[in-house]
């Protein structure tokens, strides 16, 4: 009589068991549901917040090295920065710029043969911007410095034929 007292206590147990179970089950899976969905939401959001500011991951061309030709600005610029608040000395920046052309692009015709002829208001824009960084700004923020320039430039010639601006041998004092 006791072992079967027994297996019925069991067979109870493993019933609420599986019962209890079950219903583990459906609270989590749709709990999970929901996070996963919740998940793609702001994975998506975020793909489009990115494309639409041009981002680095958005989807970007590549521009091969057989279609890419750099100008170089002909001399080093030195230019003068913002000054830094409770900082009394003057500070400059010495840097060399490069520019990389895209030459399948079709402002490359119009305006990327001889960019030797706009090289004054390339420097001017480079010029400006540098100048509205204090010495540790323009130290710490380069890569935003050259998107602004990039920018800048591509909205002077209103193309986008300049697809990348570099700088070599860049000092502050």
């Amino acid at each position: 009589m006791k072992k079967n007292m027994i297996s019925i206590i069991i067979l109870a147990l493993l019933i609420v068991n599986i019962v209890l179970t079950a219903i583990m089950m459906f609270s989590v899976t749709s709990a999970s549901r929901k996070t996963a969905a919740l998940v793609d939401n702001i994975a998506t959001a975020l793909d489009l917040e990115l494309a639409a500011n041009g981002g680095e991951d958005a989807a970007e061309e590549v521009i091969p090295m057989t279609d890419t030709e750099t100008y170089q600005i002909s001399e080093s610029m030195t230019i003068p920065l913002k000054a830094s608040e409770g900082d009394d000395k003057d500070h400059y920046c010495l840097v060399s710029v490069t520019l990389s052309i895209n030459t399948k692009d079709k402002g490359y015709k119009t305006y990327g043969s001889d960019l030797s002829e706009q090289e004054s208001l390339i420097k001017s824009e480079i010029n400006d911007t540098f100048a509205q960084y204090t010495m540790e700004e323009a130290r710490n923020n380069q890569d935003q410095i050259r998107q602004e320039i990039l920018e800048r430039v591509q909205t002077m010639f209103d193309s986008e034929f300049i697809y990348n601006v570099s700088f070599s041998d860049i000092m502050f004092q």
